[in-house]
């Protein structure tokens, strides 16, 4: 696998495969971000999900993959860093407001900054017709956030800060897609990074929320951690899908087509968290998906 991702980097396969795989990992984040927002509270659903993913790459980091770098631990430790500052503020966002919501800010925010960072690290440059569907998909993107605030009627009281919260998961967003692309580019087999990422990813948020495992009742521990397991499978996912799009192509692109993610949160919170979706919310939805659409056929 890794010689055949090897020799597709740079082609225009690669290109086809980069963009599957970020449309891959658009549906897979949204599943991620509404498994987090469900009955458990989003401290303990991210630490869950993030043992998980630790104890299943553990056998793989260890025994499979080849060994790091040298100069890859760094690397690691500056994902570590920033991983930790996105995980905040997204239980932040998401304790405070409601996913229909938040969502979309958070991923309306992130695919900007991380096509600026994208030109400054790498050397991208967008079109003017990729800019104009960056536009098009942003304005689907905030448009559904503004309908879901003026229409939705939960945690309203909280929303100012969870929206604030939501900016700043955004800006995380953008800078762990472009240091993460630099991080799997840094190593000569993807899937080191990948294991290595996961392992080590997986530490933090499990002792950071020791205390509200300690106050969860007993009859929550087990559908919790199934939450967890469910989560880490869609996180692999997920998270390997786009950083394996972002080494076979450009980080904006891939950045750009994952934000459709947005659409499939729409569903996802209409089908399994019981909230609407009417005809506004449709066609702000397909603004997006246009926008992703005119940044790929443009580029």
């Amino acid at each position: 696998m890794t010689a055949w991702l090897a020799s597709i980097e740079g082609t225009d396969l690669g290109s086809q495969v980069a963009m599957a795989l970020a449309l891959f990992a658009a549906f897979t984040h949204a599943l991620f971000g509404a498994l987090q927002k469900g009955r458990h509270d989003p401290w303990l659903s991210r630490a869950a999900i993030d043992i998980s993913y630790a104890v299943i790459a553990l056998p793989f980091a260890l025994f499979v993959v080849p060994w790091p770098e040298p100069h890859m631990w760094l690397i690691f430790a500056g994902a570590f860093v920033i991983h930790i500052g996105y995980k905040v503020s997204q239980a932040m966002t998401y304790s405070r407001g409601a996913y229909a919501v938040v969502y979309p800010v958070v991923r309306g925010t992130g695919p900007f900054f991380a096509v600026i960072g994208a030109g400054l690290l790498f050397g991208e440059h967008f079109t003017a017709g990729q800019w104009a569907g960056v536009a098009v998909l942003l304005t689907g993107i905030f448009g559904l956030a503004v309908y879901n605030l003026r229409t939705i009627t939960v945690d309203r009281e909280t929303m100012v800060p969870a929206l604030f919260w939501a900016v700043v998961t955004g800006m995380f967003v953008a800078l762990y897609t472009t240091y993460d692309a630099y991080g799997i580019r840094a190593t000569a087999d993807p899937f080191t990074f990948l294991a290595w990422f996961f392992l080590i990813d997986g530490l933090f948020m499990p002792v950071y929320t020791w205390r509200r495992w300690r106050r969860l009742p007993s009859s929550e521990i087990v559908p919790l951690m199934k939450r967890g397991v469910i989560g880490a499978f869609t996180a692999y996912f997920s998270f390997g899908a786009i950083l394996l799009a972002t080494r076979l192509d450009n980080v904006g692109e891939a950045a750009v087509l994952r934000e459709t993610s947005t659409v499939f949160a729409a569903l996802i919170a209409w089908l399994m968290l019981g909230e609407r979706v009417g005809p506004r919310r449709l066609t702000l939805m397909a603004l997006i998906a246009a926008g992703a659409v005119i940044v790929k056929l443009t580029g």
